[in-house]
């Protein structure tokens, strides 16, 4: 069970801090501001938790590099879904913007997300910089590449757009995606994720590993488990949302 638990924690930790998230940012407009300062100074403390265990390479250190890791990743979504970190377009995509204008429009509405993501990345890096726990650059590296990766195919077109998941000021980012059956790039991601994935389990089930390497390798493997059935989430008839029923209850009241 040595990559059992860490696989366990990661599913779990995922599904609540989703939920949470999908809570708080459904609570009326005039939480949001205290929502994001909060969330600002838990961005803090993640960053010194990434570089307190960024030489810790005991299995508590894992747990405490991927804990801080997700911490810092959670930021920016609370600050995309608040409506304060997304980018200086702030309005629908024009209906006859085509091509490489449709591409710029949909940059510009998510410039500053992105942008946030380089220093939050950046910052990582380098708090782990030539350190021997590389767990939390492993983490937001992973999903760093697989959030880039669904962007790309909701953009591109899938099936399950999500659209309930944007709250009502953020509704214009609809306008963004594209809803068909699939994409082109779309087998070409599926099939990556489930490399790497398989190449992660591989590492965590290694019998030359040590129990630090083993929790690590448990980690990234259940990520891009997770991230793979998310990944499918956006073409199978399945009702996704409803693992989140709970989160999305803020929303009611104020809909």
């Amino acid at each position: 069970m040595q990559h059992g638990w860490p696989a366990l924690y990661t599913l779990l930790l995922w599904w609540f801090s989703t939920g949470v998230i999908l809570y708080l940012n459904g609570l009326p407009r005039a939480t949001h501001k205290w929502t994001m300062g909060a969330a600002t100074v838990l961005l803090g403390i993640s960053l010194l938790g990434v570089a307190v265990t960024a030489s810790d390479t005991r299995v508590t250190g894992a747990y405490l590099a991927f804990t801080a890791a997700l911490m810092v990743w959670a930021w920016q979504e609370v600050g995309f879904l608040l409506g304060y970190v997304t980018g200086p377009r702030r309005r629908a995509c024009p209906p006859e913007a085509r091509g490489w204008r449709r591409v710029g429009h949909a940059v510009m509405a998510i410039l500053y997300h992105e942008l946030a993501l380089i220093v939050l990345g950046g910052a990582v890096l380098a708090l782990t910089w030539g350190r021997p726990n590389q767990v939390a650059t492993w983490t937001f590296g992973v999903l760093w590449l697989m959030r880039l990766s669904a962007k790309l195919n909701v953009f591109l077109g899938v099936r399950n757009l999500n659209e309930q998941f944007l709250p009502e000021h953020l509704r214009y980012m609809h306008t963004y995606f594209r809803q068909r059956p699939s994409n082109g790039l779309f087998p070409v991601s599926v099939i990556a994720v489930t490399g790497l994935a398989a190449a992660a389990w591989h590492g965590a089930v290694a019998r030359s590993f040590g129990a630090f390497e083993v929790t690590a390798c448990s980690f990234v493997a259940m990520l891009l488990s997770l991230a793979l059935l998310e990944h499918w989430f956006m073409v199978l008839p399945l009702p996704s949302e409803k693992l989140w029923d709970w989160g999305l209850r803020s929303r009611a009241p104020h809909g």
